[in-house]
């Protein structure tokens, strides 16, 4: 599985240059195909699978990837004209990077620091261009629906109709209470403002260090009971610093900061966390690989996710937990230990496991 956002944005928000921070400090950019977008695949930073390296050496070590695209320009300019859009509709999720350079007070709303405004912009924005799409679909429908009744097109009518409902509310797709099938219905089109938003707040050098900055404000515009929705906070001017030291260097800079890890690291864990995605992991001589799967999936299912043939030969799950392996020193010592475990295939996977899977053939 591969994890897709998109990073959007007002004009110098500080989203391109996250992007390039992104990239250039866990992975590679390149062009999408389409005109001006940028695709970034970045690592998955992993302190434990570093860890596992460490202790199997093994020849090959993987971590998860994300694939973040920069569309080009502002994201109001995007939603009005069509460009790009196709590529954002594509994304698992979307990361909105709003600036806040400014204090609440010095700040004018509006202005280049009032993320909240500029969060509302973007929203406003995104609803719209949700609208537009169900008008165009709803009145196609009760057109064919005058011919012939269809008890399909029944149902997707009545999903679109209440969607429109909540638009027009100005409430965001994410957070309307959807049936399974309506859910089914209206994840075919594709909509923006159904897709789970990453807050992201580009801070100012002076408050680097506030790494409760995201929490503080997400309780302060009223984010924190959104569904669907997480909060987050970089500086853009540090983060961009820091991609160009070596390990040690980047250590001492961030403590300088009064910081314990690079906030793109705390980025790309909301953004697990905003998808419900954890990571299992699976060791050996030969590899070292750490896995992205949803929370509930089963031992079956995460078979499947490293191959299709241990799915169909499934026999049992060899599980051991991360911290329990690193006590024992092994897989061998681990069962000898009764630390792991043989599980099922309806076993629920949990975060930070290392499966081994037992298969015929």
């Amino acid at each position: 599985m591969v994890l897709k956002i998109g990073i959007v944005g007002l004009a110098q928000s500080g989203k391109t240059t996250l992007f390039q921070i992104l990239t250039r400090a866990h992975g590679s950019g390149a062009g999408s195909g389409r005109a001006e977008a940028h695709v970034g695949v970045v690592r998955v930073p992993d302190r434990r699978l570093d860890r596992l390296a460490e202790m199997y050496h093994p020849k090959k070590t993987v971590h998860a990837s994300i694939e973040y695209v920069d569309t080009p320009g502002s994201i109001i300019e995007i939603a009005r004209t069509g460009a790009q859009m196709a590529a954002l509709r594509e994304m698992d999720a979307l990361a909105h990077v709003a600036r806040r350079f400014d204090t609440d007070s010095a700040a004018p709303h509006g202005g280049p620091g009032d993320a909240r405004a500029a969060i509302e912009s973007v929203e406003l924005e995104l609803i719209l261009s949700d609208l537009t799409i169900i008008e165009k679909r709803a009145e196609r429908l009760e057109k064919d629906l005058k011919k012939a009744r269809d008890p399909a097109l029944d149902r997707e009518l009545h999903a679109l109709q209440k969607a429109k409902a909540a638009l027009e509310k100005q409430t965001p797709l994410r957070e309307l209470s959807l049936g399974a099938e309506e859910e089914k219905t209206l994840r075919g089109f594709t909509f923006l403002s159904i897709k789970p938003m990453l807050y992201v707040l580009n801070l100012g050098e002076k408050d680097a260090g506030r790494i409760a900055a995201a929490e503080e404000f997400a309780v302060a515009a009223g984010l924190q009971a959104r569904p669907r929705t997480e909060a987050t906070a970089i500086c853009g001017k540090i983060e961009a610093e820091l991609a160009e030291l070596e390990e040690r260097e980047a250590a001492e800079f961030l403590a300088s900061y009064g910081l314990k890890e690079s906030a793109i690291a705390r980025l790309i864990r909301s953004s697990y966390h905003l998808l419900g995605l954890i990571s299992f992991f699976t060791v050996g001589e030969d590899e070292c690989r750490a896995w992205t799967i949803r929370a509930g999936t089963t031992a079956l299912e995460a078979a499947a996710e490293i191959h299709t043939d241990l799915a169909k030969g499934f026999i049992r799950a060899e599980v051991v937990k991360f911290d329990d392996l690193l006590r024992s020193g092994g897989l061998a010592e681990a069962r000898t230990h009764a630390l792991l475990r043989l599980e099922g295939k309806g076993y629920v996977v949990q975060d930070g496991e290392i499966v081994h899977i037992r298969h015929s053939g």
